[in-house]
């Protein structure tokens, strides 16, 4: 497969999960602003900006819908869901002979029912509306990615790209619950730190497997385990990166070559295997997500650098 084919499938995949990631964020900004006061809010939308990594590009007021509209359709917003989805379709046209026509038009449609939903910006009644239509749409494309695409390297690119993304999304929302948005450690397991984990959990859809698989206790040490180390959940790091390295394997093998990518994926998929969350806390739970997330962006220059995606 030519690197930019290459390139446009894995960024297609990253550019949906990430417009999918910043919907379920905004969900969950949206609920914990619901249940406090207008000047307290402003910190939960805040976290949302900070969690992105968008807070030091954001220029407007801290209210919820100048925030929400901004990351779901600002103008000169290349982070918003609306550049992102547009991205994405953009990539998948440039690929089109490579995937299905199941796919295209999915990621078609999606673009087109997006532009029309964004074209003026969300009130706040149509905010949980518009959060559900972008999961959704996304939720689709996946779909027709797993049901209709043969399992060779367009469809191993696809996977890498979504896991990649995945795997940031999920560290990064983990980092901002220890260092923003909980105002000092006096409020350790008060009820705002436990509504705080709850909102962690629903904006990675794990409060439902959570509480299921712990009776209903809302335990930070438990909830960091759960989203770092339990490889049963979609959204875990533990998960990610065990289904990168099996995609990255695969490539190997269809390549008849051991790239330097899957090499340093492997390594950071066995290290984590063998780490306890015991480990992980001791050593510091930012200090440890500040470096998986350096490994992760490492491991996407290699990709980029082992398969040519420039050329």
């Amino acid at each position: 497969m030519l690197g930019r084919s290459a390139w446009g499938i894995f960024w297609m995949a990253r550019y949906l999960e990430r417009a999918e990631n910043t919907a379920r964020l905004l969900d969950a900004g949206f609920r914990m602003a619901l249940t406090r006061g207008n000047t307290v809010a402003s910190d939960e939308w805040r976290s949302v900006l900070v969690t992105l990594g968008m807070d030091e590009f954001y220029t407007g007021d801290m209210s919820g819908p100048a925030i929400t509209n901004w990351l779901l359709r600002g103008a000169g917003n290349s982070g918003s869901v609306l550049s992102m989805m547009e991205a994405a379709r953009t990539n998948a046209r440039m690929v089109r002979t490579a995937i299905t026509r199941e796919v295209w038009e999915v990621t078609n449609e999606s673009w087109m029912q997006l532009q029309s939903l964004l074209a003026k910006p969300v009130k706040e009644a149509d905010l949980g509306h518009v959060l559900d239509v972008i999961r959704r749409q996304a939720t689709s494309v996946r779909g027709a990615m797993e049901g209709t695409m043969l399992r060779n390297d367009i469809f191993n690119f696809a996977r890498i790209g979504t896991h990649l993304e995945r795997a940031d999304n999920t560290a990064r929302i983990l980092d901002v619950k220890y260092h923003v948005l909980l105002p000092s450690a006096a409020w350790v397991g008060s009820r705002l730190d436990n509504a705080q984990w709850e909102m962690v959990l629903r904006s990675v859809a794990g409060e439902r497997a959570f509480r299921w698989l712990h009776a209903g206790a809302l335990d930070p040490k438990g909830i960091a385990q759960f989203l770092i180390l339990d490889g049963r959940f979609p959204r875990s790091l533990a998960y990610c990166l065990r289904k990168l390295t099996s995609n990255m394997e695969w490539l190997c093998r269809d390549y008849h070559q051991e790239t330097a990518a899957y090499r340093m994926q492997k390594e950071a998929c066995d290290k984590l295997s063998k780490t306890t969350i015991t480990d992980i806390f001791e050593h510091g739970l930012h200090e440890f997500i500040t470096e998986f997330l350096a490994t992760n962006r490492l491991v996407a220059d290699a990709i980029a650098a082992d398969y040519r995606f420039t050329e």
